[in-house]
């Protein structure tokens, strides 16, 4: 499995990105079957055994659901609409679980902590999105493995996006 902790090229420069996603970069972009150095299948991918697209849809918008009014997240994102960022979410988390890599075709790279760095990720904003972020994968119907592993990067992501300390 790929290693899930964030990783930025050296002096890469990050694109404008409109509100917050707080995921970190690496993941099996765009690998749809998983397969051992002989070619033989090892399986679905993540993103297969959770459902597609459909799943991480249900995800992003029962957590977009909470961000919404919460008076902390809600200011990070410049547009009124949430739909926008609700795509780019949902395309990165299909792409880093072994989807489509349509994300990275329309965005490039995604260099998330760069592209977190104009928002303040402090543990309190980390903590709501955690808060959201586990309602929202309340709300799905995972098998214990699946919800376990979700939960596990999403924590990491969330603890990797903290940028200040401050208030």
């Amino acid at each position: 499995m790929t290693d899930p902790r964030p990783t930025e090229p050296a002096g890469a420069a990050a694109s404008a990105t409109p509100g917050p996603v707080l995921i970190p970069a690496t993941g099996p972009s765009g690998v749809h079957l998983r397969s051992g150095e002989n070619g033989a299948s090892l399986g679905p991918s993540f993103y297969q055994e959770v459902g597609g697209r459909p799943f991480f849809e249900k995800l992003v918008t029962e957590f977009y659901r909470g961000v919404a009014g919460d008076p902390v997240l809600k200011p990070m994102y410049p547009e009124e609409d949430l739909g926008p960022a609700a795509e780019r979410l949902t395309g990165f988390l299909e792409q880093y679980w072994g989807g489509p890599g349509t994300y990275s075709e329309q965005r490039g790279h995604p260099r998330l902590r760069q592209r977190h760095q104009p928002f303040k990720v402090n543990p309190d904003a980390r903590d709501r999105w955690l808060l959201h972020m586990k309602a929202a994968v309340d709300s799905c119907d995972l098998p214990p493995l699946q919800r376990a592993t979700l939960w596990d990067y999403l924590e990491r992501a969330a603890h990797a996006m903290v940028n200040t300390f401050d208030d």
